[in-house]
Formats: structure tokens, C-alpha cells, sequence
């Protein structure tokens, strides 16, 4: 679960105010674009691109842990040569150790950081609990085609009431889990991997002009409600504005990366 490049249309804005955190690098380094250097030793590197959902999943849980990372954005139409090098499949988000060790997918580099950084665990540590995370994950991932599938429809003109039954079906499916777990979060009273995992998704769902289908699920508006009074949730965060301007210029054809810089 990596990003390309997110191809959806923007929606109405979002009423919420949040900050996002600067990171240390913000525009995105293309195609003939000097490679960076060693990646310090008191840090990670991610290489990123400010608007993926699947790289945010990775920054919520550097966030969540409070592990010092450095930035590199990546303009996902004109890779550099030398990311290219370091993932072949281009893909983010990536991460590199200070001892030049690359690992990717959204899911795995989550779960390394998690391993390697033991402090605020947002893993079970139980097999079953692990296990009990992973296949809410792999159910997720069923859901999440549905958050391209349907503004693509949209802006193609077609007939989107089946997606949106579809979509309302998973969503109610998520709201029942929450009604028998009676509890805050996924898996629990406090915020644990699966949460983090999600909420990018459901961070676009007003710009993306799918709120509605959220109209029968009142544990699941709680969730997104609570989530967004997360700090990681609101360090990783961009206005309604921002994300607007940035799928427009997607669905144009033309992906800003830099927005706002």
C-alpha cells in the first residue's frame, strides 16, 4: 500500500481547522534533482509526498512515537534517478536507516517503526492481537478502491449509486465493529495502529464528496470525530483548501506537489 499518484477530484471543504507539521524538507526533489546525503545517525529518513494517504500512515506513526525523521519529498511523475536506486518500484512511502537499510509499503514500514521504536507500542503484544489488527487491515484495504473509484466516476459523468451502496455497506460494516467493541477506537480506548492505518481516508471523505455515505453510522462519525483531536492526526494534517487545490490540479493532469510552498 504505497502512493503513485492520487488520482481523485476535489469536494466540498471541511469546516475543521488543523495545522500540518513543517518538516524538515518540503519541495519535492525530480528527476535530475542531486541526491541527498547520508541519512544522519540520530534519525530515519522518509521520502514522502505531502498529499499521499498511504506516506501518511508512516508520518502519523513517527508522529505517534515522537522519532526524529527527516523529509525528502518526491515529485511521483519525474522520479529521481537515484530514489529509483533505493526503491525500483518508485513508491511511498519509503524509509531509510542511517545505515543505509530501505524499507516500503505503508503497512510494513509502520509496523518496523513500531518493532524498532518499543516506546508507546501501538501493536499488541499478543500474536492474536496482532493478528486481530491485520485483518481489520486487510478488510480495510477492501474499502479504500471506493475513495478513488467513486470521484472518478463522478467526474467521468457515470452512474456512481451502486459504488455509494457498496461504500454505505463497508461503512456500516465498520460502525457495527465499533458498537460491539464499545469502545473509542478500533481496538480499544486508545489510539492503536489500525486507527492510524484508516483515518488518512477518512481525513479526505468531505473533499472527496462521500460524507453522506456515512450518514447511518453514528460510532464510526464519533471515531473521525475523536481522531481529530489526535496531535499526530493534527501535525500530518492539511487544510481543506490545500487538498482542493492539489486534486484539481491532479484531475488537470497536472499534480502540484509543492502546493503552497
Amino acid at each position: 500500500m504505497c502512493c503513485a499518484v492520487y488520482s481523485t477530484i476535489s469536494g466540498q471543504t471541511r469546516s475543521v481547522p488543523v495545522l500540518r507539521k513543517t518538516m524538515a524538507t518540503e519541495k519535492c526533489f525530480a528527476k535530475g534533482s542531486p541526491a541527498p546525503g547520508p541519512v544522519p545517525k540520530d534519525r530515519l529518513r522518509l521520502y514522502s509526498m505531502r498529499f499521499c494517504p498511504f506516506a501518511q500512515r508512516t508520518r502519523l506513526v513517527l508522529n505517534a512515537k515522537g522519532i526524529k525523521y527527516d523529509t525528502i519529498n518526491i515529485h511521483l511523475k519525474e522520479k529521481p534517478d537515484w530514489f529509483l536506486e533505493k526503491n525500483p518500484l518508485g513508491l511511498v512511502p519509503t524509509l531509510e536507516t542511517p545505515a543505509g537499510e530501505v524499507i516500503c509499503e505503508s503497512p510494513i514500514t509502520c509496523e518496523y517503526l513500531d518493532e524498532v521504536y518499543p516506546e508507546k507500542k501501538l501493536l499488541p503484544s499478543s500474536p492474536f492481537g496482532k493478528a486481530q489488527q491485520r485483518m481489520l487491515l486487510e478488510n480495510f484495504s477492501k474499502v479504500i478502491p471506493y475513495f478513488y473509484k467513486i470521484p472518478a466516476a463522478r467526474r467521468n459523468g457515470e452512474d456512481i449509486s451502486g459504488l455509494e451502496a457498496e461504500l454505505k455497506e463497508k461503512f456500516a460494516k465498520l460502525n457495527e465493529h465499533l458498537e460491539k467493541k464499545k469502545t473509542k477506537f478500533f481496538e480499544g480506548d486508545t489510539i492503536t495502529m489500525i486507527d492510524y492505518m484508516m483515518w488518512p481516508f477518512f481525513e479526505r471523505i468531505e473533499i472527496l464528496e462521500m460524507t453522506h455515505c456515512m450518514g447511518h453510522t453514528p460510532e464510526l462519525k464519533k471515531w473521525t470525530e475523536r481522531m481529530l483531536e489526535d496531535p499526530a492526526v493534527k501535525n500530518t494534517m492539511f487544510s481543506s483548501d490545500s487538498y482542493k487545490a492539489f486534486y484539481k490540479s491532479v484531475a488537470e493532469g497536472k499534480p502540484d506537489y509543492d502546493y503552497g510552498l
